[in-house]
This record gives structure tokens, C-alpha cells and sequence, in this order.
């Protein structure tokens, strides 16, 4: 049975401290009419010392599924099943940090879960809520789309525990992408390097064609996505949170001093974007759709569906690694 609120504070948790789940616990403490109730995490000293540093108090992860009516489950991956089927299963609304679950089959099991026991399963596809993108979702609809292309570039990171390239980085624009275009992709093309830290794809949706690039050993951060249509050209900056509209552009002759030349002009619109943390963007939409009772922004069918292209596109990287490294024998 759900623990919805109806006026009183919603109460919240965070199941796993680390750099992703500490920020979660920050913006929880910092959201108007929500109490940060508890946060959980094996590390016990982890656990301490973000809830020292944000007001609350460490507790067991049974203890949390008692004190909250919803819960971000920041968790490895491979606990994700396992540790947001127990929280449905107490009536605790969650919010799971992607992917859904480690396999296609456990996201479908966790979605009927949630919809069994009417509790809002969200899941943390942050992108979604970078100001910029909701911009050009607000455009999108008016376009007559041919491309979008996305680049999620950076140099190597100094840590272990590094997973595929795809499902931590590309991810995120394969869901912007699917949800811009509200479709799947009818067919997918793959290839990839550097033992899988860089990897690029091409998804063809009816007659739209989106390139992927997603890199751990590019040295320099991107984060772009750029789509054409037959209007424009849009560019957006996820890190800047900026969006330009490059329209019609405007070939012509001119004289100047008795020289004759040739002018190529363009019309740029910078379109208005109301910048702000995507994070805090994204727990006050889970918030608000746990109170009215409403579908997330990002749902688990949502979350499911971009599982899905990550196996196929860390598959087809797979097999074009193999491939190249047996031809080079």
C-alpha cells in the first residue's frame, strides 16, 4: 500500500551515498515541503557522514524503507532489482538512478511491480531535465526533423569501477534522443575502440538518422547535441545550458569601394533557457508527480526502452572489436 502524503512534508530517503546519491540527498534537504528523513548505505561511515553533513540520520535500508515515502536508489547496477523491488514491495515511491536494471527483463518486472502497487517508479535519466533540452523539446514538435547528433566526450577518468562506455555515458542521449522523437529505432549500426571507452552509433528512426559518440578518452569535455531540420540547425550546449537557432541564411553580392563581393549572412536566435540544476529539476518533478498522484516525466517504460538500445549497441561494439582485433592478428 502506498504512503502517499497529502499535506504534510514528503519524507524521503536516499539508499547509496555515493558522489550521485550525496547530491540527491543535498537537493532532498534543500526542496521546499520535503524532509530528508534518513539515507542508507553500506559504507557506514559514508552513510554518517553525508547525513551529518545534511541534517539527517544513517539508518539501515529497512529502517529507511519505514521512514520514507519515497526513496532514491543510487545503488551498483547490479543491486538495482533486488533493492527497488524491496522498496515497492514496502510502498516506498522510488526513484532509480539509470539503468533501470541490469537486464531488459528485470526493468519490465519492477514496471509491473510499481503499476500493481499504484506507486510512481521514476527513473534518472537527468538529461531530461537540463533546462536546455526541455527548450529544444518545446521546438522539437514544429520541425520537420532530418538529424540529430550527440557527442558526450571526456579523458579518462582516474577510478576504478568504470563500466561500458554506452550504458554510462551514451545513454543519456539515446533516451534525449527517444524521447524527442517519441519513437524506437528501426535499425542500428555500432562500432567502437579503445577496448569499448569509445564508441559511436547510428539509429535510424523512419526518416530520421541520430549519430551517437560517446568517449572516456577524448581530452576535452563535450556534451553537444545538434539537430537539423529543414527550418534550421539547432545547437545545443548541455554544460553551458545554451541553445542557438542558426535559420535561413541569406547568399548576396555586394559592393564595397568599388569591389565587388560575396556576403554569406545567417540569422542566429538565441532562444531563452531557464537555467538551473538539472538534479533539482528532476527530484521536484518525482516529487510532484508522488503528491498529485500523476505518470513521471521519465517512466520506467521510458527506462526500459533505453536499456534496450544499450545491449544492442554494446553488442554490435563488441562484436566490431573482436573483429578488428582478429583481423590484426
Amino acid at each position: 500500500m502506498s504512503r502517499t502524503p497529502s499535506s504534510r512534508p514528503i519524507r524521503a530517503g536516499v539508499i547509496g551515498v555515493g558522489s550521485m546519491g550525496e547530491n540527491h540527498a543535498r537537493v532532498y534537504s534543500e526542496l521546499p515541503n520535503v524532509d530528508l528523513a534518513c539515507v542508507s548505505d553500506h559504507d557506514e561511515a559514508l552513510a554518517q557522514r553525508v547525513a551529518a553533513e545534511y541534517g539527517t540520520e544513517p539508518v539501515e535500508f529497512e529502517t529507511a524503507l519505514d521512514r520514507c515515502d519515497v526513496v532514491t536508489v543510487a545503488v551498483p547496477t547490479r543491486a538495482h532489482y533486488d533493492v527497488v523491488s524491496d522498496c515497492l514491495s514496502a510502498g516506498v515511491h522510488v526513484l532509480v538512478e539509470k539503468p533501470i536494471a541490469e537486464t531488459t527483463e528485470q526493468g519490465q518486472a519492477l514496471a509491473e511491480q510499481a503499476d500493481d502497487e499504484g506507486l510512481v517508479l521514476q527513473v534518472g535519466h537527468i538529461e531530461r531535465f537540463n533546462p536546455a533540452v526541455r527548450t529544444v523539446t518545446d521546438l522539437i514538435d514544429d520541425l520537420d526533423v532530418i538529424s540529430l547528433e550527440a557527442e558526450r566526450l571526456g579523458p579518462p577518468l582516474d577510478r576504478d569501477g568504470l563500466g561500458n562506455v554506452v550504458s554510462d555515458l551514451m545513454v543519456h542521449d539515446i533516451d534525449v534522443v527517444g524521447s524527442m522523437l517519441d519513437a524506437q529505432p528501426d535499425t542500428v549500426t555500432a562500432m567502437g575502440a579503445e577496448n569499448g571507452q569509445y564508441a559511436t552509433t547510428t539509429m535510424k528512426y523512419d526518416d530520421v538518422v541520430a549519430s551517437l559518440t560517446a568517449s572516456r578518452v577524448t581530452q576535452k569535455k563535450v556534451r553537444k547535441l545538434t539537430v537539423t531540420a529543414r527550418e534550421c540547425l539547432v545547437e545545443v550546449d548541455y554544460l553551458e545550458q545554451s541553445v542557438l537557432i542558426h535559420r535561413n541564411s541569406y547568399p548576396e553580392y555586394v559592393v564595397d569601394d568599388g569591389t565587388r563581393r560575396y556576403r554569406h549572412e545567417s540569422v542566429i536566435e538565441r532562444p531563452r533557457v531557464d537555467n538551473g540544476e538539472p538534479l533539482r529539476h528532476e527530484l521536484e518533478a518525482f516529487v510532484d508527480a508522488v503528491r498529485t498522484g500523476s505518470e513521471p516525466v521519465v517512466t520506467a517504460e521510458d527506462g526500459i526502452e533505453a536499456l534496450e538500445a544499450v545491449k544492442t549497441i554494446e553488442s554490435l561494439v563488441g562484436d566490431d572489436i573482436r573483429k578488428r582485433e582478429v583481423e590484426a592478428q
